[in-house]
């Protein structure tokens, strides 16, 4: 079955030449004036139809479901799996080897430490390809990842909060290196008081993930009631654990939640009937 209105293509990382299979789900509707809101999805291979099909059933009736049509930018890779080793040099920091967490297999990890070069790649590469089809509002982009693409999430939101509007991390790995995530929530913190920031983030875990040794739900909690200090500086936040669901089955609802958190605000809400 292939899903309404999408499509695939490869893309290269020039600096690079790493490769990415992007998928893009269209609306079905005219853009607002303002231009589309614009969704960028990591690990795509395993969401990508989920949150396609979500948008689709729900931005019908925005007056409704809270939810405004936007392009969705799915960012995977050239495999028929739901993930790729590729993922772990994409989403990490450079992090000493004793600070890693161990493999579940005992094997040594794959290579690390590229989430700077990835974030280049999306500003510099995917971004200005998806505006060259598309009329996008620049003032509506949200980036979601899960897992090792909520901790990429995170540091993309501190060295680079002007890159997005709304962050969604959802069971985010700040166990991976978070001494270095500490630092840069930091900079970031420092960086507000002297620079005006408007930004979104939704924090979210399964319950069941609480039993994990990473310690993720409390990292998560604790991470989002840090950063709600700074409301008065411009961040909103939001945290949710969600009954019932661990690390992969919290994917669905997650998504439904972020389609939501991503329109707030949203004037389409208000002229569409």
């Amino acid at each position: 079955m292939t899903l309404s209105r999408t499509e695939q293509r490869i893309i290269h990382s020039r600096a690079e030449n790493r490769e990415y299979r992007i998928f893009v789900a269209r609306p079905d509707v005219e853009p607002p004036p303002s231009g589309y809101p614009v969704i960028y999805l990591l690990d795509a291979n395993s969401v990508f139809g989920t949150m396609a099909e979500a948008i689709r059933l729900q931005s019908r009736r925005p007056e409704k479901t809270g939810v405004v049509p936007a392009v969705i930018v799915g960012i995977g890779y050239d495999t028929e799996g739901p993930f790729s080793n590729a993922r772990y040099y994409d989403f990490t920091m450079p992090v000493p080897s004793a600070e890693l967490p161990q493999s579940p297999r005992g094997t040594e990890w794959p290579e690390l430490g590229g989430a700077d070069a990835f974030l280049n790649f999306i500003e510099e590469d995917l971004k200005p390809e998806i505006e060259r089809e598309f009329n996008i509002d620049r003032s509506r982009q949200t980036i979601f990842g899960h897992s090792l693409g909520g901790l990429f999430v995170l540091h993309a939101l501190f060295t680079r909060p002007e890159t997005f509007q709304t962050y969604v991390a959802g069971s985010p790995s700040i166990h991976w290196g978070k001494r270095i995530l500490l630092e840069e929530e930091r900079q970031f913190a420092s960086r507000l008081e002297k620079e005006h920031c408007s930004v979104g983030v939704l924090l979210a875990v399964g319950e069941s993930e609480k039993d994990h040794h990473s310690h993720m739900n409390d990292n998560a909690k604790e991470l989002a009631e840090r950063l709600s200090v700074l409301a008065s500086l411009g961040v909103r936040v939001r945290f949710h654990e969600f009954e019932g669901e661990g690390h992969v089955s919290v994917l669905p609802v997650l998504i439904s939640r972020a389609l939501r958190f991503a329109s707030e605000g949203s004037p389409q809400l208000e002229v569409r009937s």
